[in-house]
């Protein structure tokens, strides 16, 4: 590869800095703005407030979208009226605005006059509509670079919070969705009566995102959207494949677009794992001299073509930092529309921040807060997997091996920023004796510890070391006791 070794050119050798430079000095400059097609939704809205004013709702067109304050003012007052049930015709409008002294900040009664009498072609709304949302989505986009640009110049020391933070807000613009903006406590409530008659029906979807346990569901719920559920274990408890266990079901089974970060394992290694655990294929045979028959490899054969054929995407990228993650995963709901993420595990991550430098809880801290907002950010729930420090082994007599919540490493963070913390136990890991082993083998339980929305308690799985994988209930032997 060439090296270029010449002197790099000033900054007065370089026209395309100098006009940038000028661009965003020039203030006096108007903002992107379209006043004829705000006055035509206006006066649209006011000749024909039943048929427009619903249009524009459904369109979610809010008072941001309109440059003239006059115009805002007077759009978010006809939406309160037509919220309340109240017609609306100009002279009774007149009295509205000024009984609650909003007509000289609407322009007074000859803006309105002028507004009516406008007389906008209806077939044109939806097209003065996209007008003035094209308009908006520029203005957004100046003032957020504007303020980029001003925190680039003040040398800010995290370089990479600060692109974090200036992809989110361009994201947001695109999707429409700013992350400032607020839901009003009548949607509120009509979203919770919604879900609450969904329920009395018994509509599956009114539930979250199903886990393929049984029990689990039966005490979450569902892994509902915005939610961060943590699974917490020691090493070799087999939490990388309870996690598969959950992509597996959510991925395949209810045919969601998904998303794994894993800091520790292979893409490789996970899809071997999840493609044989799923064909019910233990590979382990292979090195005890087995060979596979026909139905073996027809059902491995149709396994692959499954997996293959699914929207399951796998990001390997060893002490990926919280802003890196961030970034990634909302590029995959931007372009792929994921609804599940699955993350192996918040101890091997990294946060870049200076004030995390020297202070690993911190760090801790700042990542599980960061998967937290991206929970919620992006509305689609996020399984993270963390590491217990030694307190298990450190109990004795029944409780030996037992972990509880107070066991997570390095923050109380966790716990607190947490919707669900499942706590994974394999008894047959601390069993002494071979017979002990062999009568604790395949036992495993899931203690929900905490629920922030439900009931905690004991999960009672079966572990089939052979395919590292976790089925609902005890082992059959236990169960039929």
């Amino acid at each position: 590869m060439a090296v270029d070794t010449k002197t790099p050119p000033s900054f007065s050798q370089s026209p395309s800095l100098q006009q940038a430079a000028t661009a965003v000095d020039d203030v006096t400059r108007a903002l992107p703005h379209a006043l004829g097609p705000e006055k035509s939704l206006l006066s649209s809205m006011l000749q024909d407030s039943q048929e427009y004013i619903g249009v524009a709702i459904e369109e979610k067109l809010t008072t941001g979208h309109f440059y003239l304050p006059s115009h805002a003012t007077l759009f978010g007052f006809l939406i309160e009226l037509f919220e309340g049930g109240h017609e609306i015709e100009l002279v009774s409008l007149v009295q509205r605005l000024l009984d609650r002294g909003l007509l000289d900040r609407v322009g007074g009664p000859a803006a309105l006059t002028d507004l009516y009498t406008y007389a906008p072609s209806p077939g044109h709304f939806r097209h003065h509509l996209q007008h003035v949302k094209d308009k908006f989505v520029l203005r957004s986009i100046i003032q957020n670079s504007n303020e980029a640009i001003a925190q680039a110049y003040d040398a800010p020391d995290e370089v990479a919070s600060l692109l974090d933070s200036v992809e989110a807000r361009m994201l947001a613009i695109r999707e429409g969705s700013e992350s400032n903006k607020t839901i009003t406590i009548k949607q509120s409530v009509a979203d919770v009566l919604e879900q609450f008659q969904a329920l009395i029906a018994g509509e599956q979807g009114s539930q979250g995102i199903a886990t393929g346990f049984e029990e689990l569901d039966r005490m979450s719920g569902g892994l509902k959207p915005g939610e961060m559920f943590v699974i917490a274990a020691r090493p070799s408890m087999g939490k990388t494949s309870l996690m598969m266990n959950l992509v597996e079901h959510i991925c395949m089974d209810l045919g969601k677009a998904s998303m794994v970060f894993s800091c520790e394992m292979s893409a490789f290694q996970l899809v071997q794992r999840l493609l044989f655990a799923r064909a019910k294929f233990a590979i382990s045979q292979l090195t005890r001299g087995y060979t596979p028959n026909k139905g073996d490899l027809q059902r491995i054969q149709r396994t692959a073509m499954e997996i293959g054929a699914s929207k399951l995407f796998i990001d390997d990228t060893a002490g990926i930092s919280i802003n890196e993650l961030r970034a990634k995963a909302r590029r995959k709901k931007r372009d792929e529309n994921i609804q599940f993420i699955a993350i192996d595990y918040l101890q091997l991550m990294r946060s870049r921040s200076k004030q995390a430098e020297n202070s690993r809880e911190r760090e801790i801290a700042e990542i599980s807060a960061g998967i937290k907002g991206l929970a919620k950010e992006l509305n689609i729930p996020i399984v993270i997997l963390a590491q217990l420090n030694r307190g298990p082994e450190g109990r004795t007599g029944k409780s030996l091996g037992m972990p509880r919540l107070s066991d997570l490493r390095e923050s109380g963070a966790i716990e607190q920023d947490a919707d669900l913390v499942g706590l994974l136990y394999r008894p047959e890991y601390y069993a002494d004796s071979t017979e002990d082993k062999e009568a604790e083998a395949g036992k495993a339980e899931l203690v929900l510890a905490k629920n922030r929305n439900g009931p905690t308690g004991h999960i009672p799985l079966t572990f089939i070391a052979d395919l590292m994988r976790f089925e609902t209930g005890p082992p059959a032997s236990e169960a039929e006791r």
